[in-house]
């Protein structure tokens, strides 16, 4: 028998994408979160990281390409051709709905260290390909907001996720 999603995971997987776009458009309005080409404190992949472990990495993985395309509504999107769209955005923000397919160790969540880490490769890469810019530019310059996007991560997810888990244990 094939399982489908039900209305409850529909409205969950709406609800982490809007959630998204929220955060998003704050970060977005604070320029004094922005880089001047592109990047910006990571405050809305907090609510990716949480669909991922709180829907699973398959629907958490589908709410983060969702998110992808609704950044195009929220905010300026810097790519000059597909390659530069695909890495800075599809594979980098793709990445945080398998944060869940990672182990945790109490407080220490592996999946939001491996998944943040990937973004920062994608962009990295991006900047050395598509951006031609040496590959210590890059990294500085990606360094900048996402050395602070994974500290903060690191922090809000395990206290977010342990403070809503027994409230998603008991609708289930």
């Amino acid at each position: 028998m094939k399982k489908s999603i039900e209305t409850k995971d529909l409205v969950l997987m709406a609800f982490y994408v809007a959630l998204f776009m929220v955060l998003d458009t704050f970060v977005n309005t604070l320029p004094i979160l922005q880089m001047p080409n592109g990047g910006s404190l990571g405050l809305s992949t907090i609510a990716l990281l949480i669909a991922s472990y709180h829907l699973g990495w398959k629907k958490g993985l589908f709410v983060a390409v969702v998110s992808v395309f609704a950044q195009f509504v929220t905010g300026p999107m810097y790519t000059p051709n597909l390659l530069g769209f695909l890495l800075d955005y599809l594979i980098a923000f793709s990445a945080y709905g398998l944060a869940s397919c990672f182990p945790n160790f109490g407080f220490f969540y592996t999946g939001v260290l491996i998944t943040n880490l990937i973004r920062l490769l994608s962009s990295v890469i991006s900047g050395v390909v598509v951006w031609s810019t040496p590959w210590w530019g890059s990294l500085t310059y990606n360094a900048t907001y996402m050395l602070p996007t994974i500290i903060l991560t690191m922090v809000a997810v395990p206290l977010l996720y342990k403070s809503i888990k027994p409230r998603i244990a008991k609708d289930r």
